[in-house]
């Protein structure tokens, strides 16, 4: 147990009306004390619409410092005693400071950079065929081997590991393991169909064909690659979704969706801004998906530069 807990939730919105979703679970959700249970206090929503939040963990020294401050925080037991006596091992202990030398602090400095490329290279350069949905396609998995934890045959796969949590944020196990109809699935891509990165000054189209296998909805987000956080633009929504009132389909009933610095002319509703100067990586979401996309009789395109 933990003295920080975190929850997230995902409401689906309703005919594009963020405002009235928004309302709905301020008047259903409640959180309060177990305690209080039999007089539960009122409960208060922050709206965080518009301020700014910096989300993103410190890739240099100050990595160390988040990681003490998090020690220093919780009770003693709340990790794995393999975790304490690695942290340990380089200084970081519950009740004391945490003041590395000169040798010490360059080598931890030179660590997490190490660390920090690793990461990166797994996630956008990866090598285990296992992590890619289809062999013709540039999409890829977070959950290589369909488990949250990361098991495979006794083996727990680090790299695997690594992947998803130095890319995403949270985990479930029916995340890793959803049932036909129900949850979501996730793909993404860094490159285009020729295997070349994704270029925030250049315009890609993309198209899924019909019918698109979901219950409820699809949507594409676009993260910046060095913050993997959602990239900002004037567009200010990084990303489309079915339920977008100005998406329109095609005459078959597939969908094509532009990515560019600029939108198409006529195809503004089907458009995703990118930044020049920025790489980019796009999350493809089927929340409900349908028996095809577990069968892999539907797949989505591929990012189609556009000359």
């Amino acid at each position: 147990p933990t003295y920080t807990v975190w929850q997230l939730s995902r409401a689906f919105v309703k005919d594009g009306d963020l405002a009235a979703t928004a309302q709905q679970v301020k008047d259903t959700m409640r959180t309060y004390p177990w305690a209080q249970r039999d007089n539960p206090p009122e409960t208060n929503f922050v709206n965080l619409s518009g301020l700014k939040m910096n989300g993103i963990h410190a890739n240099n020294f100050e990595f160390y410092e988040e990681l003490n401050a998090v020690i220093q925080k919780e009770p003693a037991n709340a990790f794995p005693p393999e975790l304490v006596g690695t942290l340990a091992a380089i200084g970081i202990k519950k009740g004391q400071p945490f003041e590395p030398d000169d040798r010490m602090r360059a080598i931890l400095t030179d660590a997490v950079a190490v660390g920090n490329a690793t990461a990166r290279s797994i996630i956008f350069a990866q090598r285990d065929k296992r992590g890619f949905y289809f062999p013709d396609r540039q999409w890829k998995t977070n959950f290589i081997g369909g488990s949250s934890e990361f098991y495979n045959n006794g083996e727990r796969m680090l790299d695997s590991r690594v992947l998803f949590h130095y890319y995403a944020t949270v985990i479930t196990p029916a995340m890793a393991a959803p049932a036909v109809g129900t949850g979501s699935v996730y793909g993404y891509a860094e490159r285009d169909a020729n295997g070349d990165y994704l270029d925030g000054g250049k315009t890609y189209q993309i198209t899924l064909p019909a019918p698109i296998p979901v219950n409820n909805f699809w949507s594409f987000m676009v993260y910046d690659n060095q913050t993997r956080s959602m990239l900002e633009t004037d567009q200010q929504t990084a990303g489309v979704d079915s339920n977008s009132p100005d998406l329109k389909p095609n005459a078959d009933g597939s969908y094509t969706v532009w990515f560019g610095p600029k939108a198409p002319k006529g195809k503004e509703g089907n458009w995703v801004q990118t930044l020049p100067g920025k790489g980019w990586n796009s999350l493809l979401r089927l929340y409900g998906p349908l028996q095809p996309w577990f069968d892999k009789t539907w797949k989505p395109g591929d990012f189609e530069l556009v000359k």
